[in-house]
């Protein structure tokens, strides 16, 4: 291999789903001796330290997040707002743009990876470094919405009819939008995202100028979809290879490990949806009563849901001492990695973004799926109906909503080893497991990953 090492600056999106897989790439580069700059938020930070484990090739560069108004305070990630002040939170990385150019020059970096931050494609040919997307999703989900074979005009937004279907050639024809997941999609994604855009123009961009398409994916498992791209998109899309994490530089919270602890294993269910994700009231409160009517102790860690301050407001009357010693409702960010590998947590129920799924399929916890919206649907479809590692949860065709006895029939399905449907799921998801665990697959993807990257410095 071509020993010349590459320079690289990573800013992702801010929020802890894109920032946590961006520092697993970032550790799986610096293994191989590049350099990178990692730029995030500077109140940030911590969050990240104790999964950086090259601390000679990986520096952390502060990024101070402009005072937006109405934003609160302090606020950097959407971890910090509410879903409905995410789109301010873009807004603020937007205004970074001129200190970031002003940082990037300085770095003389080779490539800068990205991915919500549109305009970093033209900013790198101004100071000619290559701009790399990086998707935290799937090259699945790209394929499927943004083909150009959808000829949508992306300034004017995507319609329900669009998004129901496959675009032309796609490579799997079965997956497809339920009415109220295109209804919900399309509401989400038209509207505006950071200053005068709407998330679907957003990302389209972001995709169609960069000088290359990246993912955390494989060949075995997403080659047709990797090889749609490279022909709709006629640029290089590399895949990194199945990214495992390695264990944080720390270790659980001794609350709740000690908590975990106290049952036996397999037998925990843990729920959680990531740092954007805010039910209603209602749904809140079935996911809870419906974990609670299993019989089985649970550890949710949710957002209070929408229009709830605190947490304990939203709790179903009673609920807490019902479940006294069984269940407990956590607020606030956990170590997911941590507890997924917990030897107690035998069941994960995800809303399917892809960082959790792919935490999640490394573990040995059953998968309960039960999406909130955009790319967590096709997710979920790809783990229900292709690889047949999960059980998604019941909704309405119409309204999308779940209830307590959905919840509870899904996880039950999943955790009883003596069920068709609990076995399929078992051996599947230790088929993928032992796939993605694989040493010498990583080590060859990442051989390859980074060959690719010092190939496309050559003149």
């Amino acid at each position: 291999m071509d020993e010349k090492r590459c320079h690289i600056a990573m800013y992702p999106w801010f929020a802890l789903g894109h920032l946590t897989p961006y520092m697993h790439l970032a550790n799986m580069l610096a293994k191989k001796g590049h350099k990178v700059s990692f730029l995030v938020p500077k109140n940030t930070r911590y969050k990240l330290d104790p999964f950086n484990h090259h601390p000679h090739h990986i520096t952390f560069v502060p990024i101070t997040v402009p005072l937006i108004g109405g934003l609160p305070m302090g606020a950097e990630t959407s971890l910090d707002v509410p879903a409905s002040l995410h789109p301010l939170i873009m807004t603020a990385m937007d205004e970074t743009k001129e200190s970031v150019e002003h940082i990037l020059q300085d770095l003389m970096v080779d490539f800068v990876f990205f991915d919500m931050a549109h305009w970093i494609p033209s900013l790198c040919r101004r100071i000619r470094v290559k701009s790399v997307n990086y998707c935290v999703i799937t090259p699945l989900f790209i394929g499927y919405i943004f083909s150009p074979a959808r000829k949508v005009h992306w300034d004017k937004g995507i319609s329900e009819s669009d998004i129901m279907h496959p675009p032309a050639g796609f490579p799997l024809s079965s997956i497809k939008f339920h009415a109220h997941e295109a209804r919900d999609f399309t509401a989400r994604s038209n509207t505006t995202f950071g200053g005068q855009m709407s998330l679907v123009e957003r990302v389209y961009i972001g995709l169609s100028q960069a000088d290359v398409l990246a993912y955390n994916g494989s060949r075995e498992l997403d080659g047709p979809f990797r090889d749609y791209l490279q022909t709709q998109f006629q640029k290089p899309v590399l895949l990194s290879g199945p990214i495992i994490s390695d264990p944080p530089n720390d270790t659980l919270n001794q609350d709740l490990s000690n908590w975990l602890d106290r049952f036996d294993p397999g037998s925990v269910i843990y729920c959680a949806f990531g740092s954007e994700c805010n039910l209603t009231m209602d749904q809140f409160q079935e996911l809870l009563l419906g974990f609670e009517i299993t019989g089985m102790p649970f550890l949710t860690a949710l957002k209070p849901p929408v229009g709830v301050k605190f947490i304990n407001d939203a709790i179903p009357e009673g609920l807490l001492d019902r479940i006294e010693g069984r269940g407990l409702v956590y607020d606030g960010w956990v170590q997911q990695n941590l507890i997924l590998q917990h030897s107690s947590v035998g069941c994960f129920v995800t809303h399917c973004g892809w960082a959790s799924l792919s935490e999640a399929l490394v573990n040995k916890c059953r998968l309960v799926l039960l999406p909130n919206g955009g790319d967590q649907v096709i997710n979920t479809r790809l783990m229900s109906e292709v690889y047949r590692v999960g059980i998604e949860v019941e909704k309405g065709e119409e309204d999308g909503l779940f209830t307590k006895i959905g919840v509870c029939e899904a996880v039950k399905k999943v955790m009883d080893e003596d069920s068709e449907a609990g076995k399929e799921v078992k051996g599947n998801h230790e088929k993928i497991r032992e796939f993605l665990l694989n040493k010498d697959v990583q080590s060859a993807y990442v051989d390859s990953f980074s060959q690719e990257l010092q190939d496309l410095l050559r003149p």
